[in-house]
C-alpha cells in the first residue's frame, strides 16, 4: 500500500530538518564575519613540533554551504526514490552535522582536526570490536545482544587481574578467556535448552551489572589500597608510518587494542568472504538445513563462532579498563555493546561496513571532548547524547531495510 512516509522522504525530512537547526544554531551563535581555523600537521616530525597547516574558513558560509547541500541531496533522493543512497546520505548527514557543531565552537579560534580523527579511531575501538563479535554471531545464526554485559565483565576481569600480576598483557589475555567464558553461557541457553536468545542475552546482561558492582566494592576498592600495580597498556608509534604527515597521527600512534581493531576488521572480513569457514559460517546463518545436508555440523560450528565472539568482545571490553584508562568504574561501557550492535547493522552485517558504522558513532564522542575547552553555546549534553540518537536513528530502520541472515535467531534441530 502506498504512503506518503516512504523511507525515501522519512530519510528526506530528517536531511532537510537538520540543515534548518544547523541554520538556526548558525544565527544564534556565530557572529558576522566570524571564521573557524582547522589546523593539520603537514611535515614529518613529532607532532607537537610538526610545521602546521591552518584551513581559515568562513564560518557561517561554510556551514550554509553544507546546510545547502543536505537539502538539495534530500530533494534529489525523494524524487529518485534512491533508498540504496540512505546510508550514504544519513552518514553525511551526521558528518555535516559534527563538523558545523565543530566549526561552530571553535568560531574566532582553531583546533587541530587531525588530533580529532585520531580520537576518532581510538574511540571507535571497542564499538568495532563489538560489532565483530555481533557480526560472527548473527552471521552463523546467533542473536547476541550479551556484547554490553560480556565487555563489562571482561573489563573487570582484566583490571582486576592486571593489578594482581602488574602486567596489563595478562590482563588482557585474562579479559579475553572471561570473554570467551561469558558467551559460552548464552550460547548453552541458547543452542542447548532452546531458550530465547533475547532473554538469555538480557539475563548475562543484567547479571554482568550486578557481579562488576560486587567485583569493584569487594575486590577492587581493597586492591587498589593494598597491591595497587600497574600500568595501562602504552602508546606505540610504528616507526616510519607514524611520521607520514596526517595519516600517521591518524592511524599509526595508537595503543595495541586499537592496532588490533584495525587488523581484525580486515581479517575478519577477508575470513568471512574469501574462506570455506566464512562460506560455512554464512550458510548456516542463512539456510542451515542446505548446510546440513552437505555435511556441515551446525550447532557445532555455531558454538565455536559465538566462542570466537567472546574473545573479540573480552578484547573490547579490556579496551575500557587497561587502554583507554588504569581503573574499572560500574558500567563503564556505557552502552557501548548496544551501539556496537547497531554499528553491526549499519553496516550490513559486514566488518568494513561496522567499522564505518563505529566511527559515525565514535565521532561525536570525539567532538564533545574536543570542544569542552572552547566556549559552546549548547549544553554539552547536546553533543553527548548525538551517538545515542545516531543508534535510535539507525535501530528504527529509517537508513532502509536492514536485513538480517534469514537464520539468524532460530534454533536448529538436526
Amino acid at each position: 500500500m502506498n504512503t506518503f512516509f516512504t523511507r525515501e522522504r522519512v530519510i528526506g525530512i530528517i536531511g532537510i530538518l537538520t540543515a534548518i537547526a544547523l541554520v538556526f544554531l548558525v544565527q544564534q551563535s556565530v557572529p558576522a564575519g566570524a571564521t573557524s581555523t582547522l589546523r593539520i600537521p603537514y611535515a614529518l616530525g613529532a607532532p607537537g613540533d610538526a610545521p602546521l597547516i591552518d584551513i581559515v574558513l568562513p564560518t557561517a558560509i561554510s556551514i550554509w554551504v553544507m546546510a545547502t547541500a543536505l537539502v538539495v541531496a534530500a530533494l534529489a533522493m525523494m524524487v529518485r526514490q534512491r533508498i540504496d543512497l540512505a546510508p550514504t546520505y544519513m552518514g553525511a548527514v551526521i558528518g555535516v552535522t559534527i563538523l558545523s557543531i565543530l566549526l561552530t565552537a571553535i568560531v574566532n579560534d582553531r583546533t587541530d582536526i587531525v588530533d580529532m580523527l585520531g580520537r576518532m579511531i581510538r574511540l571507535a575501538t571497542p564499538i568495532a570490536l563489538g560489532a565483530l563479535a555481533g557480526i560472527l554471531c548473527e552471521r552463523s545464526g546467533v542473536v547476541n545482544i550479551a556484547i554490553e554485559g560480556t565487555m563489562l565483565f571482561s573489563a573487570c576481569v582484566a583490571y582486576i587481574v592486571s593489578l594482581l600480576t602488574g602486567s596489563a598483557v595478562i590482563g588482557l589475555l585474562a579479559a579475553m578467556i572471561a570473554g570467551s567464558g561469558i558467551v559460552m553461557i548464552h550460547a548453552v541457553l541458547s543452542l542447548h535448552y532452546k531458550t530465547d536468545q533475547i532473554i538469555s542475552g538480557t539475563v548475562i546482561n543484567i547479571l554482568a551489572v550486578g557481579v562488576t558492582g560486587y567485583l569493584r566494592t569487594s575486590v577492587i576498592l581493597p586492591l587498589q589500597t593494598t597491591v595497587y600495580a600497574g600500568a595501562a597498556l602504552p602508546q606505540i608509534d610504528i616507526p616510519l608510518l607514524s611520521q607520514i604527515p596526517v595519516l600517521g597521527p591518524m592511524f599509526f600512534q595508537h595503543r595495541p587494542i586499537t592496532y588490533l581493531m584495525l587488523i581484525l576488521v580486515p581479517v575478519t572480513s577477508y575470513m568471512l568472504f574469501r574462506t570455506a569457514w566464512g562460506l560455512r559460517t554464512r550458510a548456516i546463518g542463512e539456510h542451515p538445513r542446505a548446510a546440513d545436508t552437505m555435511g556441515v555440523n551446525v550447532n557445532r560450528m555455531r558454538y565455536m563462532n559465538v566462542w570466537i565472539s567472546g574473545f573479540l568482545a573480552g578484547i573490547a571490553g579490556a579496551w575500557f579498563s587497561i587502554e583507554a584508562s588504569y581503573n574499572f568504574d560500574d558500567v563503564m561501557t556505557n552502552g557501548r555493546g548496544f551501539i556496537a550492535l547497531a554499528a553491526m547493522i549499519f553496516g550490513n552485517w559486514t566488518p568494513f561496513g561496522a567499522l564505518a558504522g563505529a566511527l559515525l558513532f565514535s565521532a561525536a564522542d570525539a567532538l564533545q571532548i574536543k570542544i569542552q575547552g572552547f566556549d559552546f553555546a549548547l549544553p554539552s549534553q547536546f553533543v553527548q547524547m548525538l551517538p545515542y540518537v545516531i543508534t535510535v536513528v539507525v535501530l528504527a530502520g529509517v537508513i532502509g531495510r536492514a536485513r538480517p541472515p534469514a537464520a539468524s535467531g532460530k534454533t536448529y534441530e538436526p
